[in-house]
Formats: C-alpha cells, structure tokens, sequence
C-alpha cells in the first residue's frame, strides 16, 4: 500500500514522531507544492502556476490590456508551462545545456544593463518579490529554449533558389509594397485530432471569432485563449508586407480594412483568426531607389525591476553624457539591452518598414549626426543617432538576400508551430489543476 505525503505526516503525528506544530503547518505547504501537471518525467506546481500567472497578469497591466478571468489566464498559463517543460526535456535529451558560467555571465549583463550591480540588482529582485534562485533559472530555461529552437527549427529552413526567383517575380510585378500590421489567435490542434476534436476547436474557434467580430478586445481573446508564443503580446505579429507572412495570413490580410476581423482560417496547426491593426504604403521612389539609413540606438527595456520612469531618466542620464562629448558607441555598447549591444547600437542599412513606427518617425526627423530625445516604442525607451542617409539601387545580390529573409520570416512561424504541435503531441501529460 502507497501512503501519500499527508497520511503518513498523520500517521507520524500519532505516534509522537511529529509535532503538532508542524503538523498544523504542512497543509498549507502542502496546497503550494501541489502538483498540477505532470509533464513527461517532470511535474509543474502550484505554486510554479501561481508565480508565472502573476508576472503575465503584471506584464498585461502594463501594457494596459484588460485582464482575463482568474480561471481562464491559470488554464492559459499551464499551457504556456507545459510546452516549456516539454522544450526543456527536449533540450536536456540533447544534450544542450547552459552551464553556470554562462548564465552568470548573461545575469551579470542584465544587472550592467540596468546599471546595477550584480548584489544590487539581487536585492532589487528581491525587494519586489522575485526570488533569485528563481529568476536565475528562468534565465537558464529562456536560453536553453531560444537554442533549441535554432536548432531544431530556425538552421533546418532551406529556401531554395527557384523560391527566390518566384518570389522576386511576383514583388517586382507588384510595384510598391504595403506594409499590414496584424494581430492573430491561434487555436492548436493535435496532430492525430480525431473528427470530434477538430469539431470541438472549431466551435470553440466560431465561438471567439463571433465575440472578435461583436466588439469584444482582440487582445483579451488573444491572451485568454491563443496557443501561439505572442498571446501575452495581444497576438500582435507586428508590421509586415504581405511576402513576410505565411501564405495563408497574407491572403487574408489583403481583403482586410483596418479592424476588421477575418473569417476562421484553417492550417495543418489549428485554426487562426486575423485582425488587421494597421496599413501604411511603402516608401520606394518611382526610380526604384531606396532610402535607406544608418542608424545606432541604445534600447533600456522596462521590466519588473525597471518602471517607464527608471528607463527614461537613464536615458536622459545618457544623454546628457553625450552631450558633454561621450561615444555613442561606447555608451551603447555598455547600456543598450539588446543584441544590437556588441556593435556599438549599430543597426545597419534601414529600409523604410524595418523598424516599429515611433521609431522611424523618430529617426526621419533627425539630422545625420544628430541624437534624437528619448523615444517610447513597443519594445522600451531609446535613445537614436543617424549616422548616413543614402538612396540605394539595391543590386541583384542584395535583393536575392532580401528575398531569402523575407522567405525565411514567411516560413519560420509556421514551422516553429509545426514542430511546437509535433513535440506537444509526443509529450506525456496528466493534468491535476482541479483536483481537490
């Protein structure tokens, strides 16, 4: 006979082995460590759940996006932990592995990035509730996933050159390209859905595309009830031309107007709804030249331990400095929170469309060598230098390029989700959040 944790903390109590005390303790110990789902050889618990449903309750407030219902956002939330465990178990089978010198290396970067550090930026965790050893490992786990993904999906894309020559066709027959700023849901179904599944995921997917269509926050749906990576995101796939998304948005997208929300799309994934956001035209001159700038920028992201106002007073810290003669480079390559960091904040050669919109708005009305004032954009606050401007006939090497990487975005998505949809299907799961 198996004794659970309870009956033989019970049995103990009675035979004098254990003090009432403890014994009046361990139940609410014991709800916190409840397993909620056991995940292949790994199991998630409550208190794991609660944690990762109060920072994306945190994270949606800051963006503004109305809240879920509890029940709805902990059941969306398992989910989310769920294909993370399997990514992670995945990873370990490989063998892939971020060792701690790496990790300490990437934590150190994050606390210099915030201008702290290494114990101050611990005692800032843990002044707002976030355990170290916590946010430590989440760190591991968010490499470990971002590597396996290059592996597994992002380095196994082949385009090939007649897609190149086909896609090229098609573009230059077009002219001047619109750019579509679109936000989805995904609902995902298992590979080997039975009819009766599929019915039921569909129903479940009129059911939202009706509340999307009456008037209902498409971000809520999202972040309620969307299986893709950007749900807490409002779905927002952000501004693309119609070669960049995959085949079946693209076709969608193009009979759409602002806000409006297209009919339920079916894929070998799920099925998805659309809602165009925005449409703006391309900026290509009638000579087929293109403007494009050089530009650097420092990114300080807002985060748990970083408010609005903590991002824009570094900035203007920064930028006070450079006014007194600093390197924008250098002051970049110290402080700027994103990959960009290592060169210096150099972004490159940029199109028109290859930023958000506050940005390139920010940067069209700078002056070459002129730093713009702190600019807010989805992704945190920056600071702009321009560098060089340049009207550029784009040869037919670079245009190659630049079609192999739209080609590649177009593909990509579709293929993390196919392989997200293979790897969630082979995975053991057994879920025990409404036990009682």
């Amino acid at each position: 006979m198996r004794l659970n944790l309870s009956t033989l903390l019970l049995l103990l109590g009675l035979l004098g082995l254990c003090a009432p005390a403890v014994l009046q303790a361990r139940p609410e110990v014991l709800e916190a460590d409840r397993i909620v789902a056991v995940v292949g050889s790994d199991v998630i618990t409550l208190s794991e759940l609660r944690a990762r449903v109060q920072s994306a309750t945190a994270q949606l407030q800051r963006q503004n996006t109305p809240l879920p219902p509890q029940e709805v956002l902990e059941q969306q939330m398992l989910e989310r932990m769920i294909i993370d465990k399997a990514q992670l178990q995945a990873a370990h089978d490989m063998g892939l592995r971020v060792d701690d010198q790496q990790l300490e290396q990437a934590i150190a970067r994050i606390a210099a990035n915030n201008k702290m550090s290494l114990e101050q930026f611990k005692a800032a965790l843990e002044k707002d509730g976030i355990p170290y050893a916590s946010f430590r490992e989440e760190i591991r786990d968010e490499i470990t996933i971002s590597r396996l993904r290059d592996r597994e999906v992002d380095s196994r894309l082949v385009i090939s050159d007649a897609e190149i020559d086909n896609f090229l066709a098609q573009t230059s027959a077009k002219g001047q390209q619109e750019e579509y700023q679109i936000a989805h849901i995904l609902l995902r179904a298992p590979e080997s859905a039975s009819p009766e599944q599929l019915q039921k995921l569909k129903t479940k997917a009129e059911n939202i595309l009706k509340r999307a269509r009456s008037g209902d926050n498409f971000a809520e749906l999202a972040a309620s009830y969307s299986d893709a990576p950007d749900a807490l995101q409002g779905g927002n796939l952000g501004w693309r031309t119609l070669e960049r998304m995959p085949a079946i948005f693209s076709e969608a997208t193009a009979k759409l107007q602002p806000n409006q929300v297209s009919d339920l799309l079916r894929s070998p994934n799920g099925f998805h709804i659309i809602k165009l956001l925005g449409k703006r035209g391309g900026e290509q001159q009638a000579d087929g030249g293109v403007r494009q700038t050089l530009a650097r920028h420092i990114l300080i992201r807002v985060s748990e331990v970083v408010s609005e106002a903590d991002a824009r007073r570094r900035l203007e810290d920064l930028r006070e400095r450079l006014k007194h003669g600093e390197d924008f480079a250098e002051l970049a390559r110290l402080y700027s929170q994103d990959g960009s960091a290592v060169k210096g904040g150099e972004l490159g050669w940029l199109n028109p469309g290859d930023t958000v919109p506050e940005f390139e708005r920010a940067m069209d009305a700078l002056q070459e060598g002129e730093v713009s004032e702190v600019i807010q954009s989805p992704f945190g606050f920056h600071l702009i230098k321009v560098e060089a401007r340049r009207t550029q006939d784009l040869s037919q090497e670079k245009q190659r390029l630049a079609a192999r990487q739209a080609l590649r975005a177009r593909k990509m998505d579709d293929a993390y989700q196919d392989w997200l949809r293979q790897l969630r299907d082979k995975t053991y799961v057994e879920y025990r959040l409404k036990e009682e």
